[in-house]
This record gives C-alpha cells, sequence and structure tokens, in this order.
C-alpha cells in the first residue's frame, strides 16, 4: 500500500491489518478476535511486536514509535496506532 492506498475503507485496512498480525504470529485469521490479546491469547513475544510494527509502517507508510507498542495489544488498539499515525502524516 502506499500513501494513496490509506484511503481504504476502515473494513480493509482492519483486514489488511488482521492479515499481517495473523502472518507475523503465525496463526489463522480464525483464530483472532477484534479484541483478542496477541500476547495472553496468542503467545506473541517482543519480536512479533517489534516484526508487526515495522510491517505495519512498510504497509501503511507511517511513522510509528516504538513506544505505541504497549498499546499495540490487540487489532482494535493497533488498528487506532495506524489511524494516529496516519493522521500525523
Amino acid at each position: 500500500m502506499t500513501t494513496a492506498d490509506f484511503a481504504v475503507t476502515t473494513d480493509e485496512r482492519y483486514e489488511k491489518i488482521k492479515e499481517i498480525v495473523c502472518e507475523i504470529l503465525e496463526i489463522e485469521p480464525s483464530e483472532i478476535t477484534a479484541s483478542s490479546r496477541f500476547k495472553e491469547d496468542h503467545g506473541a513475544d517482543s519480536l512479533g511486536a517489534i516484526e508487526i510494527l515495522s510491517a505495519l509502517e512498510r504497509t501503511f507508510d507511517v511513522e510509528i514509535d516504538q513506544a505505541e507498542l504497549v498499546r499495540m495489544v490487540n487489532l482494535e488498539s493497533v488498528i487506532a496506532v495506524v489511524d494516529e499515525a496516519a493522521a500525523r502524516r
């Protein structure tokens, strides 16, 4: 996705973020919900969180401060972080 692609619908952005998270955490999309927690429910570690952050930055052409990792605990919070990063562009 490029900067112009960020205008995709919220549903499309959600699905892309879900795809990224599932690929990195090596889980099936059916195993994750908007509120399931990456660490507690899916066994994510800090390296996985950094990989997710990096993939989101590349995919959505945004910069996300690593301090945001503490907020990025589920799909809902990741979407909020990506939306905030995009708004700062």
